[in-house]
């Protein structure tokens, strides 16, 4: 069996960006990946949205995190040549209703320390974005957008630089704590036995199942893990945005938004659909509710613009009770969660 200092689980964005921290920290780290490449699954099916730090509560770590880790985001960007650009967002009252609530989100986001907010009126916004219909809008301009993978790439760069291994095609298949250390067996084309004195578990959709292979804990005190899944439609043709378009927020998620790549194509999303089992595929019959949503801000949508994207599972340890899947826009919930 070999001794090794760290070993993270799981080769997302925040896996290698652990990995990057504790090898620049002098420590001795082994990544193990199941898959056969790094940032496959959910690091690589969102937004590709820098955030402010709006949403989160105040004073939270998540809001903390959220408003230091955007700016030193951009630095990093910055300094390791990461495409990306800070377009900023609007977030949009479509309803006389919904401004109180915005006035709320804008007020709240202060508190987090987001800086530059401004609250527009409806004719504001126009003047900012002439497709756009609202009420009101809140503009962020500290929001951006990022070439995921390029940032991927750097955080593994840096940490291998620093020392760090990568191990594709290694899904842990057992752990255990003993006095020595904590005992992993690998599996794999190469399996293998290590035993590390760190472990970090950051194996995203699947900790839960990996949390449950640990001998010696405690299954009551693991959460559930719930798949919250996202799906995303692209606009055929251009869109007459140069920023990102944001309803006001609904339970699970940020409701279906108008997200730019680096090379100006929109894409709208996520919805939010509670699923069983993980499943990438985006249901094209989901597209008549997209176009609802996205009218009630941007009227213009052509007639049949939308094609089937591609799709993300938000990893969730809540979510509502299991009811009937249904094909509508916000498809109600069914739960579980995958093996590693």
């Amino acid at each position: 069996m070999e001794d090794i200092d760290c070993a993270v689980i799981g080769a997302g964005v925040v896996g290698l960006a652990i990995a990057r921290t504790l090898a620049r920290a002098g420590r001795d780290v082994i990544v193990l990946e199941a898959l056969e490449a790094f940032g496959t699954e959910t690091s690589a099916r969102n937004s590709e949205v820098i955030h402010a730090g709006i949403y989160y509560p105040a004073g939270s770590l998540k809001a903390r995190a959220c408003v230091q880790g955007r700016r030193r985001l951009y630095a990093y960007c910055a300094e390791r040549g990461i495409a990306h650009r800070r377009c900023g967002k609007l977030i949009v009252a479509t309803t006389a209703a919904q401004v109180a609530q915005l006035e709320g989100i804008a007020a709240h986001a202060r508190t987090n320390g987001v800086e530059e907010l401004s609250l527009l009126s409806g004719a504001d916004a126009r003047t900012l974005e002439p497709a756009l219909r609202c009420e009101a809008a809140l503009h962020s301009p500290a929001t951006g957008i990022i070439d995921s993978h390029g940032l991927m790439l750097a955080l593994l760069g840096d940490a291998q630089d620093h020392g760090a291994m990568l191990a594709l095609h290694s899904p842990l298949l057992w752990a255990r704590a003993t006095a020595g250390g904590i005992e992993l067996r690998v599996g794999g084309e190469e399996p293998m036995a290590i035993r590390a004195r760190t472990v970090v578990n950051s194996a995203g959709l699947h900790a839960p199942a990996v949390a449950a292979r640990i001998e010696g804990i405690d299954p009551a005190s693991l959460p559930q893990g719930r798949l919250c899944k996202g799906n995303y439609f692209s606009l055929t043709g251009r869109a007459p945005f140069t920023r990102l378009i944001y309803p006001v927020p609904e339970s699970a998620g940020l409701g279906v938004h108008l997200t730019l790549d680096l090379g100006g194509q929109a894409r709208f999303g996520p919805d939010v659909e509670w699923i069983e089992a993980i499943d990438y595929r985006v249901d094209p019959r989901r597209a008549d509710g997209f176009e609802q949503a996205i009218r009630s801000y941007w009227p213009g949508l052509p007639d049949d613009a939308l094609a089937p994207g591609y799709s993300g599972i938000r990893p969730k340890v809540g979510g509502p009770s299991i009811r009937r899947p249904t094909s509508s826009c916000r498809t109600p919930p069914s739960t579980a969660s995958r093996a590693w």
